[in-house]
């Protein structure tokens, strides 16, 4: 099966960026899509950014919320082994835990309900 390990979390000030890696091993080839999750205390899990793989290229799709859109970026490496989520100007609002999760079928990317494999998450905290 497929395992995820994502890295990269800490603690920062207000304006800094951050990006936050996921490891994954197994069978890699199998991934159809990986999201990057964040869930803070007393909070649903709120959906970041996906990115899918095609025949030849890649695809990344990203929450429509505006505070989300244009200051995280999902990138991954040709092989499904790593996928980075980078942060950038974060906010307190920002403070939570990330995961990253991998879809092995084609689903609703937008949905955590369906992702296959989870990791255990990284913290991120933003505080002045």
């Amino acid at each position: 099966q497929v395992r995820l390990e994502e890295s990269g979390g800490g603690s920062v000030k207000p304006g800094m960026s951050l990006r936050l890696t996921c490891a994954a091993s197994g069978p890699t080839s199998h991934i159809y899509a990986v999201g990057w999750f964040r869930q803070a205390p007393g909070k649903d899990r709120q959906y970041i950014a996906a990115l899918t793989w095609g025949i030849s290229d890649t695809s990344s799709y990203y929450n429509d919320d505006d505070d989300v859109r244009g200051r995280f970026t999902i990138s991954a490496d040709n092989a499904r082994k790593t996928v980075w989520l980078q942060m950038k100007d974060l906010k307190p609002e920002d403070t939570a835990v990330y995961y990253c999760a991998a879809l092995v079928h084609f689903a609703l990317i937008t949905n955590p309900d369906v992702y296959d494999y989870w990791g255990q998450g990284t913290q991120v905290t933003v505080s002045s």
